[in-house]
């Protein structure tokens, strides 16, 4: 059990390091649909589009396997 928790922990940790490059790189987050907004000097992002292409991209690999 122990293990399974270590490995999960390490897997989000790696997706929270390298996920901000490559959305960066794919322009996730700013597909239409994704809202963003400005507010008292803060930027809110609700990327709603890009989760559910991510989610589609996702499921279609997951059938395929």
């Amino acid at each position: 059990m122990f293990r399974w928790l270590l490995a999960v922990f390490f897997a989000v940790f790696l997706i929270g390091i390298f996920m901000p490059a490559v959305a960066r790189k794919l322009n996730l987050g700013r597909l239409p649909g994704d809202f963003a907004f400005r507010l008292r000097g803060r930027v809110y992002q609700f990327p709603f589009a890009t989760t559910v292409v991510l989610s589609l991209l996702l499921t279609l690999l997951m059938r395929l396997l």
